[in-house]
This record gives structure tokens, sequence and C-alpha cells, in this order.
């Protein structure tokens, strides 16, 4: 299965957040340039993740983000459920219209439970577990920081 490129920006911000030091506020532009992303991209995941509580945001001239409490104990199934808009796994939808198959369709419905299993077995990990001090030390030195695992 595969994520979509906003889930996968998501989750990259999350481990990024989760690896800060304490009491540390991360800017939007310094979590794009830590991940290596554009920072209209991770603006867009970050508006996300506090919609979803996942994160707390600080505004002014000392302001940033950090994970929430929620964020903190997200799972990776559990976000990428929030963070995946798409209906299907399969486009059921022709160019012309709807598949001619699409109303007994069990492939659909199999793909369905398969999307489910792929987020039931990410259920078991917390995503502010995933990041490792060898993984952020290069990231947070190429921001000027050092990673708070």
């Amino acid at each position: 299965m595969k994520i979509n490129a906003f889930a996968d920006v998501s989750l990259r911000a999350m481990m990024v957040l989760a690896a800060a030091p304490d009491g540390v506020l991360l800017t939007t532009q310094s979590i794009a340039d830590a991940v290596g992303t554009p920072y209209n991209h991770v603006s867009k995941a970050m508006a996300k993740l506090r919609e979803l509580g996942m994160i707390d945001v600080e505004r002014g001239r000392n302001g940033g983000s950090r994970l929430s409490g929620t964020g903190r104990a997200a799972t990776v199934g559990q976000l990428l459920r929030q963070l995946d808009t798409r209906q299907d796994v399969a486009d059921c939808v022709a160019a012309d219209g709807a598949c001619p198959l699409i109303a007994e369709c069990r492939l659909r419905t199999a793909l369905a439970q398969a999307r489910e299993a792929f987020y039931r077995e990410l259920d078991g990990i917390v995503v502010a577990s995933l990041p490792t001090t060898r993984q952020m030390t290069p990231v947070f030195q190429s921001i000027g920081l050092r990673p708070g695992l």
C-alpha cells in the first residue's frame, strides 16, 4: 500500500517534532528544511496537524510548533486514517463515468479491507517512538539544533 505525499510529509513533520528538545518550538521553515520538503507543502501539513490536535502552535516572533499530548500518543495507523482522504484504493470512476462493474464489485471491498488491515498493523506504532538519535542528529545539525531524544 502506498501512502499519499501529504501523509508522508505530515508523518515526517511529526517525527521531527517528536525528536525536538523539550521546550523548543520549531518553525514551519525549520521543519521544511529538516525534512527536505518545500515550505508550502509542510505549511499545509502543519495546518492539518493543528486542526487534528496533533500539534500546538504559538504565534509571534518566538513562535513555532511542538507536539501536543494527543500528538505524542498518536499512532501511525490513526494518523494515516485521518490524513488519507481517498475514498477508494482503486480508481473506480473512469473519465467518462463510474466503472460498469462497480454495483457488485467485490474487488473494491477486498481492497478496502486490505487498506484497513494495513492501518491496523500500524496502530501499534506510536509516531513519537519512531525517531532515533542517530537518525535525527544530522537532521537537527542541519538546522542548528541537537535532537532532544
